[in-house]
């Protein structure tokens, strides 16, 4: 749902114990640069809010040759320089208990959210929906572009997009939750 200053809002059901907590997975092509950066980001954040006790994320990939792996090295460095450690995080496969574990799972364009939404079909769970659409102020742009074969340049700008769609997640939640 949009609300009156262009976010989309956060509606989400379930009991995590006995504290409400919004699960998310964040979710791009092998999970190795946009959907590690959003969850490393949306962490970090959290943390500085304190919101970490209501949020937990994660994030996947739609296809399976980077399993294991850790983020792309540039992903590391241009994070690294914001402040955000990313290189604990190991590339993992989109599962279907995913579809059921998660509130929200957030596309980082129309591409993986096609992938996520034939599947919601037959399954439970989670809304899919496009990351961007929780960022204010981008002026329309919906999909963070892939930066993997491109240079510093090209991380930086997918990084600038993440920050800005993990602001308007964390705005939303707090005036939920206000």
């Amino acid at each position: 749902m949009i609300d009156d200053r262009g976010a989309t809002s956060i509606d989400w059901r379930g009991r995590v114990g006995t504290v409400d907590r919004l699960r998310i997975l964040f979710v791009c092509t092998g999970n190795v640069c946009r959907s590690p950066t959003a969850e490393g980001v949306l962490r970090y954040k959290a943390r500085l809010h304190g919101l970490s006790s209501v949020i937990e994320c994660d994030s996947a990939g739609t296809d399976v040759y980077h399993v294991g792996q850790p983020p792309s090295p540039r992903a590391i460095r241009r994070a690294a320089l914001r402040g955000y450690d990313l290189r604990d995080l190991r590339a993992r496969a989109l599962t279907p208990e995913d579809f059921g574990a998660f509130h929200m799972m957030l596309a980082m364009d129309r591409g993986h959210l096609r992938v996520l939404r034939r599947t919601v079909r037959w399954r439970r769970g989670a809304q899919a929906r496009l990351f961007l659409d929780y960022a204010i102020g981008l002026g329309g742009l919906r999909e963070v572009p892939d930066p993997f074969n491109g240079d510093a340049g090209d991380y930086d700008h997918a990084l600038d997009l993440i920050e800005a769609g993990c602001d308007g997640i964390l705005q939303a939640l707090q005036r939920k939750r206000a």
